[in-house]
């Protein structure tokens, strides 16, 4: 008589639960628009909702510690002149989120700690190159300031934002709408689901699909793909009789599924939330009340059921804190932002350990905001692991860095037309004093405009302070 050994894994007890209400971030109108995006960003500082708003486009931000109702003043990033439809906080810089819109732009923001008083309706830099609405963004893992946007133009776009210049253009690659992109662990390729059917890995340098899978999933309904740590891709999908379908696949060998499993008859998208620290994928639908989690390991089925965390509400949206925003002293490895009509709910995954002490098995070291690359190293070949750091003392956000961006003259690169002339033919109608004078006028009133801004910065602070003590 053989007795069945259950798996050992220390997630297995993994549980979910949500905040006491006083932790809730109330009151706030959650988009309403038809898009299957996460609608939520949040990194260890600040959360980010795209909400509704009249006349264009617009979203939250909010620090995280400000919990409770929020004011129904309070202020909006408002640049858009159409709904935002994706939203994404760089890895690098805490302080700084890009949003794509139905207005063909993509926009970067620079949020300040404090909380300003008035609508940001200043981008740092605007990102013009799609000719229809832009519905994904998602920064480079590894390399700074490297943006991708993919557009309902079915052309992925991939930017330098320090100096607002395109780099990439992944045209004729698709011949349908984009579902959704997403990066491997270094940044080297990109893997892409689109309605054409088709799963596609692609090498963006050489401007070329890698490899690629017709139908991984035999239904209709949209697709989801996601790499795995160890390279293999991971996907959500619909059977030819609308039920929810898992999949691992190995690019290598994209004929036959590594691990196929149906799940549940539903209409909501699966949206994969995958930490590579413990390879636990989280599975959040849209429409739906739960959350389900498996565990991706090296032995069959390859991938495990864990649990399922349920509640009564439907969920509109969902946010995943990255792994350095996570409390370590209460063994806590996930952390959703559940996102109601009118409210934003914390859910943490917690693994039960006895011990207070730092579990080192449950975190490892974890990527870290120091960037490996810069943008012109990745562009010229080079490749890099994400730079790690240990949570054993927990992380601190690091203070607000200011994103530059140095637009290049294009006249640098190109030869004027006709004969040269020398500088002083050129020059020669205007006086050496009198040019001089001119110049000097422009740098004092410079320097009087730096010093308004500073203290008109300075007198926000002040405010926010008193506010924030009054609250």
């Amino acid at each position: 008589m053989s007795r069945r050994v259950v798996r050992q894994s220390k997630f297995r007890h993994v549980f979910g639960q949500p905040v006491k209400a006083d932790q809730m971030y109330e009151d706030i109108r959650v988009s309403k628009v038809t898009w299957d995006s996460s609608f939520c960003a949040v990194n260890p500082k600040f959360l980010a909702i795209i909400v509704e708003s009249g006349g264009g486009g617009a979203f939250i931000v909010l620090p995280l510690a400000k919990t409770g109702r929020v004011d129904k003043n309070h202020p909006l990033v408002t640049g858009h002149t159409a709904p935002v439809l994706d939203i994404d906080w760089c890895p690098h810089n805490d302080n700084v989120i890009a949003s794509a819109s139905e207005d063909t732009t993509v926009m970067v923001w620079q949020v300040p700690d404090y909380v300003p008083v008035r609508n940001m309706t200043e981008p740092v830099v605007t990102l013009e190159g799609h000719s229809k609405r832009v519905g994904i963004i998602s920064w480079h893992p590894t390399a700074r300031n490297v943006l991708l946007s993919a557009g309902c133009d079915n052309l992925v776009i991939l930017w330098n934002v320090g100096t607002g210049e395109m780099l990439l253009a992944l045209e004729d690659m698709h011949t349908d709408l984009i579902y959704n992109v997403g990066w491997n662990r270094n940044g080297s390729l990109l893997v892409t689901t689109c309605k054409d059917k088709k799963v596609r890995v692609i090498d963006p340098r050489k401007q070329q699909v890698v490899a690629e899978r017709f139908a991984p999933h035999e239904g209709l309904r949209p697709v989801r793909a996601i790499f795995t740590r160890e390279g293999h891709i991971f996907t959500t999908g619909f059977t030819r009789m609308s039920q929810r379908e898992l999949g691992l696949w190995d690019p290598k060998n994209f004929e036959e599924p590594i691990a196929l499993q149906e799940m549940d008859t539903s209409n909501g998208v699966l949206l994969p939330f995958y930490d590579p620290d413990s390879s636990v994928v989280y599975l959040c639908g849209k429409g739906d009340s739960s959350i389900r989690y498996f565990e991706i390991t090296d032995e069959a089925p390859y991938v495990h059921y864990l649990n399922t965390y349920s509640s009564k509400e439907p969920q509109r949206g969902m946010g995943f804190m990255p792994k350095r925003g996570l409390e370590v002293s209460k063994c806590e490895i996930a952390r959703f932002f559940k996102l109601h009509e009118r409210k934003c709910e914390p859910i943490v995954m917690t693994v039960p350990r006895k011990s207070d002490l730092f579990q080192d098995d449950l975190y490892p070291d974890t990527p870290g905001p120091e960037p490996a690359l810069e943008a012109d190293e990745w562009l010229s070949g080079k490749d890099a692991e994400p730079i790690l750091i240990s949570l054993r003392d927990g992380y601190v956000p690091v203070k607000n860095r200011e994103l530059k961006v140095v637009k290049k003259n294009i006249l640098d690169n190109k030869p004027p037309p006709g004969p040269r002339r020398s500088h002083s033919t050129c020059n020669s109608d205007v006086p050496q004093p009198a040019l001089e004078e001119v110049l000097e006028e422009i740098r004092a009133l410079k320097e009087l405009v730096q010093a308004q801004e500073k203290r008109i910065s300075d007198l926000e602070n002040k405010l926010c302070q008193f506010t924030n003590g009054t609250d």
